[in-house]
């Protein structure tokens, strides 16, 4: 199973349990995917997009489950980044937990693994 991550605000995800769908933050709507990072990539995600940022969940995505309208395609550097052209759907989703931050200012992520 490959596992695919968004960082979400947790005010978003509350709507999306209530919708039992997510469309995507502002800039993913603006974009017209949703953006998410593999687990190489995903720290790097929280630190230029969302530094400082409190009260945010990480959210681990089934790949395989989210069909044909998932595409890898080059974006920071030339790296593949899986974007999702669908909403996404709950059932879907592995795992939410919190992105608290860190004494040093940095997000702790929780083990990708698990």
């Amino acid at each position: 199973m490959q596992i695919i991550y968004k960082i979400c605000p947790e005010s978003l995800w509350h709507e999306a349990q209530a919708a039992h769908f997510f469309r995507g933050a502002p800039i993913d709507i603006q974009d017209g995917y949703l953006h998410f990072s593999t687990a190489e990539q995903v720290r790097e995600t929280a630190d230029r997009h969302f530094a400082g940022q409190r009260d945010l969940l990480l959210i681990a995505v089934d790949a395989e489950k989210v069909g044909p309208a998932l595409r890898y395609e080059p974006s920071r550097g030339g790296d593949l980044f899986p974007h999702l052209y669908a909403p996404l759907a709950l059932s879907d989703v592995l795992w939410v937990k919190p992105l608290p931050i860190g004494p040093d200012g940095r997000h702790v992520f929780p083990d990708l693994d698990s």
